[in-house]
């Protein structure tokens, strides 16, 4: 099975240019996290239309993943939230 991904060039600029600034500050975790919900977001949203049939088909393994997916973006966002400033 032979699959083709495209990512737009504009969002692969507006990553590293995120990523860039991100890391320029010195928020690491940021940057990180940045990258992971690109993946996430090329992954399963940019390309659904390539994964339609595959998920119609799909057992609970490839559901569970996104799940699990979207709740670390989750998890991190809220440690974001009420991290404490170290002095």
């Amino acid at each position: 099975m032979s699959m083709e991904f495209t990512i737009p060039a504009t969002q692969i600029m507006l990553l590293l240019i995120l990523s860039t600034i991100a890391l320029l500050f010195g928020r690491v975790k940021l940057a990180l996290m940045f990258n992971y919900v690109f993946t996430l977001y090329w992954g399963f949203i940019c390309n659904q239309d390539m994964f339609y049939d595959f998920m119609l088909n799909a057992n609970y393994y490839v559901y569970s993943y996104l799940a699990f997916g979207l709740a670390i973006a989750f998890f991190a966002l809220v440690g974001f939230l009420f991290q404490q400033q170290k002095r």
